[in-house]
C-alpha cells in the first residue's frame, strides 16, 4: 500500500443511539487497503451497528465516516442527522458489499440470477459481462454447479457462499461481513470460513463481525474488542487474543474457548 493512499474505510468518534439508548460510545476503526480488521465482543456490544453504520444502512449522531479518504456529507444534527448527497451514499455502498447473517437471496431467482441482479440492476453494467463474471465468482466459492438451483434447494452453507459470490460481483472496494457463519452448523460453517479465508489471502479488505475466534485469530491484520459500545482493546491477533490486557477481554475469551 503507498504510503499516501487514505484508508479505504475510517470511523472516527463514531456515536449511534436508538432513542435514549446510546449503543456506540465513540469509537475508531481504520482499515486500509488489503487489510482484515475482526469485530468481537458479547451480543449488544456495538459490532453490527458499527458495520451498519459504515454502510450507511444506520445514521450515526455524531462522527466522521470517510471512505477512501472522502468523508460522509451530513445535514442536521443528533438525532436528525442524516446524509445530504444521497449520490455519495449510492456510489459508497455500491463500494462496501456487505454479507449477511440470513443470506437474504431472492426466493423467486435462481443462484444465478441473485448474483447478476445488483451489478445489472444498480451498476447498469452489461449483462452478458455479468453472467460471465456471476459464473466465475460462484466457480471461485465452490458452488458453480448450482447457478439454475433456487436457494431453497441448496444448503445454509451454499446460500452463503452465494451470498458471498454475489457481494463479489459487484467488484466492490471492501467487504463487509456480519456474523457470516452464526446461522450455520460447525460443519456448513467451515465451507464459508474456507472461502472467506481465501479472499483473506488475496489480499482483500474486509470488516468483519465474527463469533469464531479461531478465524479472527487466523485472518486478521487486526482484531477490536467492543464491551459496551466502547472499544476495550485492540490490536494484532497474536497480541490480544494470546494475552489479553483487560479483564473484561480475558473474561470474554475464556467464555468463548471451546470446550
Amino acid at each position: 500500500m503507498p504510503l499516501n493512499e487514505p484508508p479505504v474505510i475510517e470511523i472516527k468518534n463514531l456515536h449511534k443511539s436508538f432513542g435514549a439508548l446510546e449503543v456506540i460510545k465513540g469509537v475508531d476503526i481504520v482499515a486500509h487497503k488489503g487489510d482484515v480488521v475482526s469485530l468481537i465482543g458479547s451480543s449488544g456490544s456495538g459490532k453490527s451497528t458499527i458495520l451498519r453504520c459504515a454502510n450507511l444502512l444506520e445514521n450515526s449522531q455524531k462522527g466522521d465516516i470517510l471512505f477512501e479518504g472522502e468523508p460522509v456529507k451530513w445535514k442536521g444534527t443528533g438525532a436528525s442527522r442524516v446524509p445530504a448527497d444521497r449520490k455519495q451514499v449510492m456510489r459508497i455502498r455500491t463500494n462496501l458489499s456487505m454479507v449477511f447473517q440470513q443470506f437474504n437471496l431472492w426466493s423467486h431467482m435462481t443462484i444465478l440470477e441473485n448474483v447478476m441482479e445488483a451489478p445489472v440492476t444498480v451498476l447498469g453494467r452489461d449483462k452478458a459481462e455479468v453472467e460471465a463474471s456471476a459464473r466465475k465468482y460462484l466457480d471461485k466459492v465452490g458452488i458453480g454447479d448450482k447457478c439454475d438451483a433456487y436457494p431453497a434447494q441448496l444448503s445454509g452453507g451454499q446460500q452463503q457462499r452465494a451470498a458471498i459470490a454475489r457481494g463479489l460481483c459487484m467488484e466492490p472496494r471492501a467487504l463487509l461481513f456480519d456474523e457470516p457463519t452464526s446461522a450455520l452448523d460447525p460443519e456448513l460453517e467451515q465451507e464459508v470460513i474456507k472461502v472467506i479465508k481465501s479472499l483473506a489471502n488475496e489480499g482483500r479488505t474486509m470488516l468483519i463481525v465474527t463469533h469464531d475466534m479461531r478465524m479472527a485469530a487466523d485472518i486478521s491484520d487486526t482484531v477490536v474488542f467492543l464491551h459496551q459500545g466502547k472499544i476495550e482493546e485492540q490490536g494484532d491477533p497474536a497480541d490480544i487474543l494470546v494475552n489479553p490486557q483487560t479483564e473484561r477481554l480475558k473474561q470474554f475469551l475464556s467464555a468463548t474457548a471451546p470446550a
